[in-house]
């Protein structure tokens, strides 16, 4: 029996949503990869509450309401949440709490993790906490919840009962989560209609509604294709033959096989697994995927030994990672893959490839040196190269001043040249008029020579100058890496496209440490994620000049910075400084591994935009 104000399925009708006189509030949470389900904001929640009001069948773009979760989108049709950079799909859910428990309260319980930053508790636990707190109870053990951690309320700290870790706790009030009462609407028939007002012009949208325009063209290439009765037989042994029922067109019922290994079966149109029942004989398989929506036709599958008949020219998508170099791709397929099962239509569901991202195990004495390249290994300082060059000095070295100003704007400061700099009152240097304009010797580019020593202050000040009209760089451009080291060898493997040279394996390893006067905030710690970092590049004559370029790189410490990372949105910590690797040994399911004809020449075009070039390279 479930604990007051816990999560709770109301089940009526066995379709779990509340009856029309009880009130419920609704949170919706997605499956993380540890099996727990993670609880959306209260923000994120009722814009989905908005939308299933309109569209019991539609999408949920989450990056309208969080910028933290633009990846993110969500299908109401098949309870997923899909992520379109990677393709990767998690099952969501519409949970039910109480009125007066904590999301009901807008009530918010988070534990301090590692980066100093707050996690919130998983609902389920944040509505424990919460109910012991409103009864004043000293401290609170959550090993009735499969966790080892004792609550301290006194102290407002989370104990680890088998480390003896302690860390804060907080609790925080938020706004309140949705509050629904009585029966939910029923769903529309998909595909939905046309949607009045403006279509969203933002990137997500423009994605959704091009996938859902590329499945209507297969629905309508498809609906002429297909056939009445069941699924035929004749087959290998131990095969699942699903028929799938749906009330799509008008109501009239359309039966689609797809076909499944018996081994491997996981439906992703259902967010849980199948549980198996018995029936007239004969065993039958119920999806439970309704999640609480109240969706016509319920879909079943039955369950034999013999192989479906497949139709020449059925679509073989896996939902999850298609193989490609672009984000695009994956998330085409696997939300085509979604509706075109959610339609009813015959689609062969295939369990999704793994990136292979490292090579098999390498013994010691197999890494051999890069040849033509002295060392196998890189270190870099704080202080690596030289700072503190003269403002003043360096914009005259690399400038020529202009007697005859022509009449056109400072890309700078926006004023005119033949006018004084925007700079004039703000910044003053010694032999610098605001008046006088130089032009760059190589590009020919022509500023206030004033708004020159300003880009130089606001700088790296390591000496160089970058036009910021072309980005041509004068004299030596560094970065702000962090200290770390980088080691690189020959591994025996091949890469996928270069068959016949064996690989090059960089190593880049930073650890987490204080940010400086040259980064972001100094003072404050900063993280290094995911280190250390394997890259791969092929053992030949061009793979060994990139090789030496990024050497070079590592030595400017132009390779990493700190910022915020694109992927986390995590602060503070060592991300990627433009200049792109390849991760992934033997795929290229990510975008970041192999066959790419066209990686090198890409790779050599950056470190060229950053001042390493083939010109710097000594014969």
């Amino acid at each position: 029996m479930a604990r007051p104000g816990s999560g709770l399925l109301v089940p009526v009708n066995g379709l779990g949503y509340p009856p029309q006189n009880l009130a419920r509030v609704v949170v919706w949470e997605w499956l993380n990869e540890h099996g727990r389900w993670r609880p959306y904001s209260a923000a994120v929640c009722h814009h989905i509450e908005n939308v299933l009001k309109g569209d019991a069948r539609g999408t949920v773009v989450l990056g309208q309401v969080d910028a933290q979760l633009s990846p993110y989108v969500i299908d109401l049709q098949s309870m997923h949440q899909f992520r379109q950079d990677t393709g990767t799909m998690r099952p969501v859910q519409r949970n039910f709490y109480e009125p007066s428990s904590a999301p009901g309260k807008g009530v918010v319980w988070e534990w301090e993790n590692d980066n100093g930053s707050w996690t919130p508790y998983d609902m389920e636990i944040c509505v424990t906490i919460q109910n012991a707190y409103e009864k004043q109870h000293p401290w609170l053990d959550l090993t009735s919840l499969g966790f080892c951690y004792l609550i301290d309320f006194n102290s407002m700290s989370q104990t680890n009962r088998q480390s003896q870790r302690k860390r804060r706790l907080r609790r925080r009030m938020d706004l309140a989560y949705p509050l629904i009462m009585g029966s939910i609407p029923k769903s529309q028939s998909w595909p939905v209609g046309a949607s009045s007002g403006q279509p969203c012009s933002c990137q997500q949208c423009i994605l959704v509604n091009s996938t859902r325009a590329a499945s209507n063209a297969i629905l309508a290439s498809q609906r002429r294709k297909l056939y009445g009765g069941t699924a035929g037989s004749n087959g290998a042994t131990g095969t699942l033959s699903v028929v799938r029922q749906s009330n799509t067109f008008a109501g009239t019922s359309l039966w689609s096989p797809v076909q499944l290994p018996l081994s491997t079966a996981n439906f992703p149109c259902s967010p849980v697994m199948p549980s198996l029942s018995s029936s007239h004989g004969h065993h039958t398989l119920t999806i439970n995927g309704q999640n609480n929506l109240n969706r016509p036709g319920t879909q079943r599958i039955s369950m034999g030994t013999a192989r479906g008949a497949i139709p020449p020219g059925v679509p073989a998508l896996p939902v999850k990672n298609l193989t490609g170099s672009g984000p695009v791709h994956p998330a085409l397929a696997g939300m085509t893959g979604i509706l075109m099962c959610a339609a009813g239509l015959p689609v062969c569901l295939t369990r999704a490839p793994k990136p292979i991202l490292h090579p098999p195990p390498i013994n010691k004495s197999d890494m051999k040196p890069v040849p033509g390249i002295n060392g196998m290994r890189r270190k870099t300082k704080k202080k690596h190269l030289r700072r503190g060059k003269n403002p003043e000095d360096v914009v005259r070295r690399y400038t020529e001043r202009i007697k005859v100003v022509p009449d056109e704007d400072c890309t700078i400061c926006m004023e005119r040249l033949v006018t004084s700099s925007g700079y004039e009152g703000v910044l003053q240097h010694k032999g610098i008029k605001p008046e006088l304009v130089g032009k760059l010797g190589k590009c020919g580019h022509m500023y206030h020579l004033l708004c020159l020593v300003a880009m130089y202050n606001n700088g790296n000040k390591d000496g160089s100058l970058q036009c910021p009209t072309c980005k041509t760089i004068y004299g030596e451009k560094t970065g702000t890496q962090p200290p770390g080291k980088m080691e690189y060898h020959v591994i025996p493997h091949c890469l996928p496209g270069y068959a016949d040279s064996k690989t090059i394996r960089i190593v880049y390893d930073i650890p987490a440490g204080i940010q400086t006067n040259e980064h972001p905030n100094p003072g404050k710690k900063f993280s290094a994620r995911g280190f250390p970092r394997h890259c791969y590049l092929p053992d030949n004559e061009k793979g060994r000049k990139v090789l030496k370029l990024l050497i070079m790189a590592w030595d400017r410490r132009l390779i990493f910075t700190i910022g915020t990372s694109s992927t986390t949105g995590e602060s503070d910590t060592v991300v990627w400084n433009e200049i792109h690797h390849k991760t992934e040994f033997g795929s290229n399911l990510t975008g970041h591994g192999y066959p790419d004809p066209n990686y090198l020449d890409n790779v050599l075009t950056e470190l060229l935009a950053q001042g390493v070039g083939e010109d710097n390279l000594k014969d």
